[in-house]
């Protein structure tokens, strides 16, 4: 299979996650602005997903870019990826629903720590494939902020029991530390 094939079918399963987290938004009985109250949750737990799965995207594109080919072990750790990513609509729901109770959040963390460790494993996946001196490689050095947000969302899970707005907090966290720009890969690209 090329590259473009598994960016091809990963964006698909994204758009599909995406559509599916957007459909389970149900419209307020209701025409004035107090029947939207009861849907803030939900709102919100969307939103955050939306951010998440744009920031796997963004970086699952940029992942690609840096390598020329993919064999049968980043193949399974691309579905790996794929499959804690598509529990995020049932999580995000559940959360939102339950307007952000205990259990929920800590489902969530544990469905973003599963998917933030099997990013981990496509990355890997994918150096081997390309080589420790692969541009990728190089462009991943130590991969900090991946560990970071590993070790955050292992804090947030049982935090959540005991501080659910902390735990959501931390994952808000991880999503800001994400958001903001990481050229590591353009700029070896570049060069």
């Amino acid at each position: 299979m090329t590259k473009g094939r598994m960016e091809a079918f990963s964006d698909g399963v994204l758009a599909i996650i995406i559509t599916i987290m957007v459909l389970e938004l149900k419209v307020p009985h209701g025409a004035d602005l107090g029947a939207l109250r009861p849907l803030i949750p939900v709102i919100l737990s969307y939103v955050l997903s939306f951010v998440y799965i744009g920031i796997y995207w963004n970086n699952h594109h940029h992942l690609l870019q840096a390598v020329r080919r993919v064999n049968g072990s980043v193949l399974w750790a691309n579905l790996n990826l794929l499959f804690w990513l598509s529990l995020v609509p049932f999580v995000t729901g559940w959360m939102g629903e339950n307007s952000f109770s205990a259990l929920p959040v800590a489902l969530y963390g544990a469905v973003l720590l599963l998917s933030g460790v099997a990013y981990f494993v496509l990355t890997q996946a994918l150096i081997a494939c390309e080589g420790r001196q692969s541009a990728l490689a190089i462009a991943l050095g130590r991969d900090w902020k991946g560990k970071v947000s590993v070790v955050i969302y292992a804090i947030a899970i049982p935090l959540a029991f005991l501080k659910t707005w902390l735990a959501l907090l931390l994952y808000i966290l991880v999503a800001v530390m994400w958001m903001i720009p990481d050229r590591r890969i353009e700029k070896t690209l570049m060069s």
